[in-house]
């Protein structure tokens, strides 16, 4: 049984950092990619960053570029999503999702295509 254990949320300012974690565990092989989404009160679920297997080839919402980067350690099963220059925007309930064998596509970050989720960690941002 594949499970998802996201860490690492917290309330901080405006500019600030916090690191994200998602221990998986239940498969024995990497999956074909790993995402880390966000959903705030009121709002749909949106991909915020995915890393395929291997752990080259990273894909990123417009909206975090160059402030979030995701990456990935095969030897812990775990992924992590550093976020810096965080926004009041930024707040919302983040949650690690697992694509294990990548038979749907939709694109990189369509919540549709990952079937397995964490529980979410909350990440508050204030200005």
């Amino acid at each position: 049984q594949v499970q998802l254990v996201e860490s690492g949320g917290g309330s901080v300012q405006a500019g600030g950092s916090l690191r994200l974690s998602c221990a998986a565990s239940g498969y024995t092989y990497v999956p074909y990619r790993m995402g880390w989404f966000r959903q705030a009160p009121g709002k749909e679920r949106e991909g915020v960053a995915v890393i395929y297997r291997g752990g080259d080839m990273t894909y990123y919402a417009e909206s975090v570029k160059g402030r979030f980067t995701i990456s990935r350690d095969n030897a812990k099963n775990t992924i992590y999503l550093q976020m810096n220059s965080l926004k009041p925007e930024d707040t919302a309930m983040y949650y690690c999702a697992a694509d294990l064998l990548g038979r749907s596509w939709h694109g990189s970050l369509f919540p549709v295509d990952f079937g397995y989720w964490g529980q979410g960690t909350q990440v508050t941002v204030s200005s």
